[in-house]
């Protein structure tokens, strides 16, 4: 993650576009994937599985006690299908939402088909 805090008297308007993306641009979905599961308390050891859901490259952690996705333009349809698969945890990169009606139907979705798993959204 981006280093943010920051000093109010060092921030200029310009570098507030800086900001749109909380993650370092050189960190690959597996970087932070693996940061996912160390902030969970997830073993690193884990069966980890690759698959595509509704188009879009998913991370299957233990068996679906974690779905990460953090490819770009997520649609409602891929968010829908990894709801469908009620993990413990689901993961989801915020600057990868397609759009905002994506962004905001977000938690309506889960609620409608998985209410117990725990959302995060980096």
């Amino acid at each position: 993650m981006k280093d943010i805090y920051y000093n109010p008297a060092q921030i200029q308007q310009q570098s507030l576009f800086d900001s749109t993306d909380n993650i370092k641009e050189d960190r690959t979905p597996e970087d932070l994937l693996f940061q996912v599961m160390l902030d969970l308390g997830i073993l690193l050891s884990s069966k980890i599985e690759e698959k595509t859901i509704a188009g879009k490259k998913v991370f299957n952690v233990a068996d679906g006690f974690l779905i990460a996705c953090f490819d770009n333009d997520v649609t409602e349809k891929t968010v829908k299908a990894v709801a469908q698969e009620k993990p413990y945890y689901a993961v989801f990169r915020d600057s990868s939402m397609a759009n905002d009606s994506v962004a905001t139907n977000f938690e309506q979705i889960f609620a409608t088909y998985s209410p117990e798993t725990v959302r995060k959204v980096l």
